[in-house]
């Protein structure tokens, strides 16, 4: 499968060998993102889940900073990065399972519900981790998304971003599944799920310093950002920070069940 071609487009080989680089550098780093927000995004994720019955997977869960939020869940992290899964045990988060998304280390209907953190726009291939997902949840399973919304900004937060991407010197993210943002509802139940709630919140992170703005411009996924630029980028952006600079994050957080009439089939 072959990505819409443009700036920083790529094959979705070619993806992957980026997103595992990027995550060998960077291991850590939308967690770090977050610590910069108003209120955890972590939290609001974590929300619809607490409470649920039986093992919370989370799908390709990074440095595991939804463990933290979900303290007596029966909790289980799976990611294909060992440097992740290397933060996340240095953070004192497990149990932690190297794995991919589309190929999940999980008996069929034997899941309460999957938790996914800001990955559905980057995992490849999607229809796979979708029907993974499927798979492994139970019947009446649940899953919650968190992604970024393209929707929401304030003419001035708008302005922010603008700011952010000229000195990136990018149009867009030129992530692989883009209809895997404000599009993710629509998503979710072509692909078989029932969406139970759509509700986005607009966060702001704190580009306070130099510090703040750097790890801004190291953790928006960009292939095409060379080394050169990120450096000018970065040093664009330090000018640019300031005390009490704000810069809004719209995210959406979809839930999500699986009907119980539709994994009954499945697994029959």
């Amino acid at each position: 499968m072959s990505h819409r071609r443009g700036e920083g487009w790529m094959d979705e080989p070619d993806w992957r060998r980026f997103i595992t680089a990027y995550h060998q550098e960077h291991a850590g780093i939308t967690e770090q993102l977050f610590s910069l927000a108003d209120i955890s995004p972590y939290a609001w994720l974590a929300e619809p889940l607490r409470g649920i019955e039986g093992t919370v997977l989370d799908l390709a869960c990074g440095s595991a900073p939804t463990r933290q939020e979900l303290p007596d869940a029966d909790w289980v992290g799976v990611d294909l990065s060992a440097e992740e899964l290397a933060e996340a045990a240095r953070r004192g988060r497990g149990p932690l399972v190297r794995a991919a998304a589309d190929a999940l280390p999980a008996a069929s209907a034997s899941v309460g519900a999957v938790c996914a953190a800001m990955c559905l726009p980057v995992v490849t291939p999607l229809p796979q981790t979708l029907g993974e997902t499927r798979r492994v949840l139970r019947p009446g399973g649940t899953l919650v998304a968190l992604v970024p919304s393209q929707s929401g900004l304030s003419p001035s937060g708008m302005l922010g971003w603008v700011r952010v991407m000229a000195a990136l010197r990018a149009v867009r993210q030129p992530w692989p599944n883009p209809q895997a943002r404000d599009g993710l509802p629509a998503l979710l139940r072509t692909a078989g799920f029932r969406v139970r709630s759509d509700e986005r919140h607009v966060f702001t992170l704190a580009i306070g310093s130099a510090d703040a703005a750097a790890l801004l411009a190291d953790a928006l996924y960009l292939p095409g950002l060379t080394a050169h630029r990120a450096q000018a980028a970065k040093r664009s952006l330090a000018r640019w920070a300031a005390p009490g600079r704000r810069l809004e994050l719209p995210l959406r957080r979809v839930v999500a069940e699986l009907p119980i009439e539709q994994q009954s089939q499945e697994t029959t």
